[in-house]
C-alpha cells in the first residue's frame, strides 16, 4: 500500500537525493550540515533545537522560531525566515509576546520551541521555567503580534507538541511530565483540550524503550517535530536518550499512532533512526546529540526534510521519503 502525506503541496521543498552508502535506517543527512553554524548574529552564540515550517505569504516563504542562546548563556526565541528553508536571516532581537490585552508578557527564558498550524493560526510552544520546567503557549496569525496564552500544563514538564489539526473537534498536545534533573520519568503522553485553556483526558502514549530493549533510549524519551498525517496513521518522530557510561546521548526514533486515539501505538520502530555520528552531532556544547523539532513534507513527491539540533550547538537537516520511512517502522516494530 502506497503512503499518502495528508497536508497542502511544499513549493521548492530542500531536497537531496539518497547516497547509496545508506545501509541502515533510510534517513541520510544533508551534505552541507549544519545549515546553521556558531555566532549567526550579533548577541547570538549559538543557534539549535529549532523548528521551521513553510508560509509561502511573501518572497521569503518558510519562516522559523530559533533557539537562540545569548552571549550570556540565556535562550530565547527568536524569529528567521529564507527563501529555501537552509538560508536564514534573522530579526536580530528576540521575540516579544503580549497577552490578549495587548499587555507585555514575555518570559524569562524560553527554549526549544515547535512551530505548528491549526486552522488560520500559527502556534509557538516551548518549554520554559515557572516554578520549575514547565510548557509556554502563543499564537500569531502574521509573525508580527504574538498573543501568549496561559501554560497549559503544571510543572515539570518538557518536549509539548502539539498536533496541526483537531481530532474529534479538540486540540491534541504531546508532552513528556518530568521533574527537576534528568529524570528517569521520561515516558510521552497526550492531552486534549477543547480551547486551549483547559486540559484533561491525559492518556499515556509512549514508554522510554530500556524495558523493552530499545537501549538507544534507555533513559526517557520526548516529542518531536509535530506529527504528519499520512493514511497509516499519525507518523511521529521523537527523541530517545540512552545513559551510556559516557554521558547522554540523544538519537531520533519514529513511531505510527492511531489516526483518531494517538495513545493507540500501532507501529513502534525498535532501532533508532538517526544518531549522533558526524562531527557537529558528536562535538559542541553538548557532544552527541540529535534532536528533531522540525518537518517539511511534501504531498506530492513524499519527500520529507527533518530539522534537528546537533550537540546543542548546530542546526542541521535530514532527509527521508514517507513509503521507506514507514514500511522501515513498520519492519523494524515490537
Amino acid at each position: 500500500m502506497s503512503v499518502k502525506i495528508i497536508s497542502e503541496p511544499i513549493l521548492g521543498m530542500p531536497w537531496e537525493d539518497k547516497p547509496k552508502n545508506i545501509v541502515n535506517a533510510p534517513v541520510w543527512r544533508y551534505s552541507e550540515n549544519p545549515i546553521i553554524k556558531r555566532n549567526p548574529f550579533r548577541g547570538v552564540a549559538r543557534i539549535f533545537n529549532s523548528a521551521v515550517m513553510y508560509y509561502g505569504k511573501d518572497d521569503t516563504p518558510y519562516i522559523g522560531v530559533f533557539r537562540g542562546e545569548g552571549i550570556n548563556g540565556m535562550p530565547s526565541i527568536y524569529l528567521g525566515r529564507s527563501r529555501d528553508a537552509i538560508n536564514w536571516e534573522y530579526d536580530g532581537k528576540e521575540i516579544e509576546f503580549v497577552n490578549e490585552a495587548g499587555e507585555v508578557w514575555n518570559p524569562t527564558c524560553a527554549f526549544d520551541p515547535r512551530l505548528i498550524q491549526i486552522d488560520d493560526k500559527y502556534y509557538i510552544i516551548w518549554c520554559h521555567f515557572n516554578h520549575g520546567s514547565t510548557i509556554g503557549l502563543a499564537w500569531t496569525k502574521d509573525f508580527k503580534t504574538f498573543t501568549r496564552l496561559e501554560d497549559p500544563l503544571l510543572p515539570h514538564n518538557r518536549n509539548a507538541v502539539l498536533f496541526p489539526r483537531k481530532i474529534n473537534g479538540k486540540y491534541v498536545m504531546m508532552s513528556r511530565p518530568s521533574d527537576t534533573t534528568h529524570t528517569q520519568f521520561g515516558d510521552v503522553f497526550v492531552s486534549e483540550s477543547p480551547d486551549l485553556i483547559h486540559w484533561g483526558k491525559h492518556r499515556h502514549m509512549l514508554a522510554k524503550g530500556g524495558a523493552k530493549g530499545f537501549w538507544w533510549e534507555d533513559l526517557k524519551i520526548g516529542g518531536g517535530p509535530a506529527p504528519i498525517e499520512t493514511n497509516e496513521g499519525w507518523l511521529v518522530f521523537y527523541h530517545g536518550v540512552q545513559n551510556s557510561c559516557n554521558g547522554f546521548v540523544y538519537s531520533m526514533g519514529g513511531a505510527i499512532v492511531d489516526i483518531d486515539d494517538p495513545s493507540i501505538v500501532k507501529y513502534r520502530c525498535d532501532a533508532f533512526l538517526l544518531t549522533p555520528e558526524d562531527w557537529y552531532e558528536t562535538c559542541g556544547n553538548t557532544p552527541n546529540v540529535c534532536f528533531p523539532c522540525a518537518t517539511l513534507c511534501d504531498p506530492d513527491t513524499g519527500r520529507i526534510a527533518i530539522y534537528y539540533g546537533a550537540a546543542d550547538t548546530y542546526v542541521a537537516v535530514a532527509f527521508t521519503e514517507v513509503n521507506a520511512i514507514v514500511d522501515y517502522i513498520k519492519e523494524y516494530s515490537q
